[in-house]
């Protein structure tokens, strides 16, 4: 088979390897497609992988072999399996931190989900593998973990009312996904987007955006209109560092929420004076990826047709293409791409 290791430099190289047999517990994919998403090109522009990672887990497959013990799910079978599994034991999961458990750092994708043929590990395919309906599209499905990433961020905002305000910094497919899970979710909720690039902003308008602005002033005038002069009640942060949280503290409203969902640069300190954020009673909350409950919320999301994020998909490259996907991202050139087999 196929796949895409990454080089020492942060680099990447197509080459082959022999395809895993599963084992007890476990599953074999052939990949249908996996999303190459932020944190992918954050590894690699920081190469600080291993050489002869495979980097990959928003995979879509097929099921093409299981190991003794697999009674679920089937050859044949359109599924979506996440790459970190909790144990669902452990004291951090028992307080709500699955996140945090230990066993959740596991990669349980071997070699990784950009790779023709992806093995699914025990603890995956018991505990959070989806079958996917017939009508939901690779395209959509495709966006089960990261979209239970943004989940687990609108949870921490804690929303209070159904016709509040609320801004989402970044309008890269992570932004417009956070976009699209509160209309699913909040319909009422006016959504102020902000973005300085003017097609995004043309992108968040078409997807249900109540206003699309640059930064700045236009963002406080626009968070102004659309709060009746309150401010956003949670502001949700996908472009990361300091000052993307001053601008986020800056028009959020007193008691307001900042969700902090992006990557800054290693080592970048928060630089914000501590006296006015203590008497206004906002809050600054962090949120690291997505657990099994939230994607069990969210393909219920998918099947009922509430959530479609298909339309965030802007290529579909084979992994021959790899490079070029990289660059299109990096550039601003596309939104989310998906990978497939060489041969598709």
């Amino acid at each position: 088979m196929w796949v895409v290791s990454c080089t020492a430099d942060g680099g990447t190289r197509l080459e082959a390897r022999a395809v895993l047999d599963p084992g007890p517990g476990e599953a074999l994919l052939e990949l249908l497609c996996c999303g190459l998403c932020g944190t992918d090109l954050f590894k690699l522009a920081n190469a600080n992988e291993r050489e002869g990672t495979v980097l990959g887990h928003e995979v879509v497959g097929t099921v093409v072999a299981v190991g003794r013990g697999v009674s679920s799910p089937n050859l044949g079978q359109r599924v979506v399996v996440p790459h970190h599994v909790a144990c669902g034991r452990c004291p951090l999961c028992a307080r709500g931190s699955e996140t945090l458990c230990p066993t959740f750092k596991e990669n349980l994708l071997a070699p990784g989900g950009f790779a023709e043929y992806v093995l699914v590990r025990e603890r995956a395919v018991q505990r959070a593998a989806w079958v996917v309906p017939g009508h939901v599209p690779d395209a959509a499905a495709a966006f089960l973990e990261p979209a239970a990433c943004v989940l687990r961020g609108l949870d921490k905002a804690t929303l209070r009312v159904e016709d509040g305000c609320v801004v989402v910094l970044g309008a890269g497919s992570m932004g417009l996904l956070h976009l699209l899970l509160v209309r699913s979710l909040l319909p009422q909720v006016r959504v102020v987007v902000c973005d300085p690039m003017e097609p995004r902003r043309r992108t968040a308008l078409t997807l249900g955006a109540s206003v699309a602005c640059a930064t700045g002033v236009e963002l406080e005038a626009a968070v102004r209109d659309a709060s009746a002069g309150l401010g956003a009640d949670a502001v949700f942060d996908t472009v990361g560092g300091r000052a993307a949280l001053r601008t986020s503290l800056a028009v959020a409203r007193g008691g307001g929420t900042v969700v902090l969902f992006a990557h800054a640069a290693e080592g970048e300190l928060a630089d914000y004076e501590l006296n006015p954020f203590f008497k206004t009673e906002q809050r600054v909350v962090a949120t690291y990826s997505g657990a099994v409950a939230e994607q069990q919320r969210v393909a219920e999301l998918l099947a009922s047709g509430r959530f479609d994020p298909a339309p965030l998909v802007t290529h579909r490259l084979p992994l021959s293409r790899f490079d070029e996907a990289v660059h299109l991202c990096r550039e601003r050139e596309a939104l989310k791409i998906l990978l497939e087999p060489v041969d598709a």
